[in-house]
């Protein structure tokens, strides 16, 4: 047989080769899944209809058929603009909760039918200090976020939609015989009051002070209940005081009645705040206990921030922001809320009653969390 010209035998190697890579990828056109969301197309605008394409499937992947996703402040924040320059068409959602359809060649912790979370974060370096020890979210280069965080396709797109693919690493395990439509909110605002809670070691005696009674405060009142806490729960109005007490606070202040704020200096360990508005901060540290630590969850608008005075830190009083969750702990946290049954209260809502609901949350009219039902989008 006659010898091919090594020319011609390098050519064969190298298509070969390109075929092979080919057979192997992750992101043919043909594999993409066809999604249909809600999209903010631009910061003044209602959310409308869009349809666009997840990637493909990868060996590291898994695809979740969404069946619920949460209303977050954040979302309604990113839309709109508040916190900087958003990319759109921007479709929000962070607490995700759906089954398991697709899974890649190399997943372990899923298979088709499971029930999977998504929250705040779908990837991040794995390299980093933080990454390394399970704190993803505060990623030396940066985490990528569940939507308008830049991607190989441009950006991330969340869960006001059909369906997601994402990391096994970045999905969380949800027991099936769990109310799932109350699982949602667990995936952010569970996880961002729980974590700040376990950091600080909050236990029996302890007192807390919790400051806005919404979708985050509810949750971190049952929390720290959970933990042993007395707790103590602050808002605007009168209207959500039996709630409060219902719920377990041994004591609810309406801080627009000067009378309730009156002898609260010095009382608390830690205080926690959910205000998602411009507010002063001096009141609230000055409740604090020596020692005492007061933790930001809420974040306003840029235009909104509050200032400090150094002043108010006497008496070693501390106060710093919390950012969710990682992985590891959201885990945790769902697993512990599982157990001890801590739940948000919701109001499940058709996805087209999205800019409704949007506007509700602005004007303080919903008690605790909005969830869509995503069946009504199919």
């Amino acid at each position: 047989m006659k010898k091919l010209p090594l020319h011609i035998l390098l050519s064969l190697v190298f298509l070969l080769f390109c075929n092979y890579l080919h057979s192997q990828t992750n992101h043919s056109h043909d594999e993409r899944i066809k999604t249909k969301g809600y999209a903010g197309m631009d910061a003044k605008s209602d959310l409308v209809p869009y349809e666009f394409e997840r990637r493909a499937v990868g060996n590291n992947d898994i695809l979740i058929d969404i069946l619920y996703s949460g209303i977050c402040h954040s979302d309604i924040h990113t839309v709109k603009g508040d916190w900087g320059d958003t990319p759109y068409p921007c479709v929000p959602g962070h607490e995700i909760v759906g089954r398991v359809t697709k899974v890649g060649k190399n997943v372990h912790k899923f298979k088709v039918g499971d029930i999977a979370g998504v929250g705040c974060m779908v990837n991040s370096c794995g390299e980093c200090e933080y990454c390394k020890a399970g704190e993803e979210q505060f990623c030396t280069k940066g985490a990528t976020f569940t939507y308008g965080s830049s991607e190989d396709e441009g950006y991330t797109k969340g869960g006001y939609s059909t369906n997601i693919v994402v990391k096994e690493s970045f999905a969380i395990t949800v027991p099936d015989n769990v109310p799932l439509d109350k699982v949602a909110p667990l995936l952010c605002a569970g996880v961002t009051t729980y974590s700040p809670l376990r950091y600080n070691h909050v236990k029996k005696g302890d007192k807390v002070a919790v400051a806005g009674f919404g979708g985050l405060g509810h949750m971190a009142v049952q929390y720290a209940i959970s933990m042993g806490a007395e707790v103590t729960v602050f808002d605007i109005t009168d209207d959500k005081r039996q709630a409060a007490l219902d719920m377990g606070a041994v004591k609810y202040v309406n801080t627009k009645n000067e009378g309730e704020m009156n002898g609260l200096n010095n009382s608390f360990n830690l205080l926690i705040s959910t205000i998602p508005f411009a507010f002063k901060v001096e009141p609230y540290l000055a409740m604090l206990k020596v020692d005492g630590t007061m933790v930001l969850l809420g974040v306003p608008p840029i235009d909104q921030t509050p200032t400090l005075s150094t002043y108010a830190l006497w008496n070693r009083r501390k106060i710093y922001h919390s950012l969710i969750g990682g992985i590891r702990e959201t885990q945790e946290m769902l697993d512990y809320s599982v157990k001890n049954n801590i739940y948000p209260k919701v109001e499940v809502i058709p996805i087209q009653k999205i800019n409704e609901a949007y506007k509700n949350v602005l004007d303080g009219k919903v008690q605790f969390r909005y969830v869509i039902d995503m069946a009504s989008l199919k």
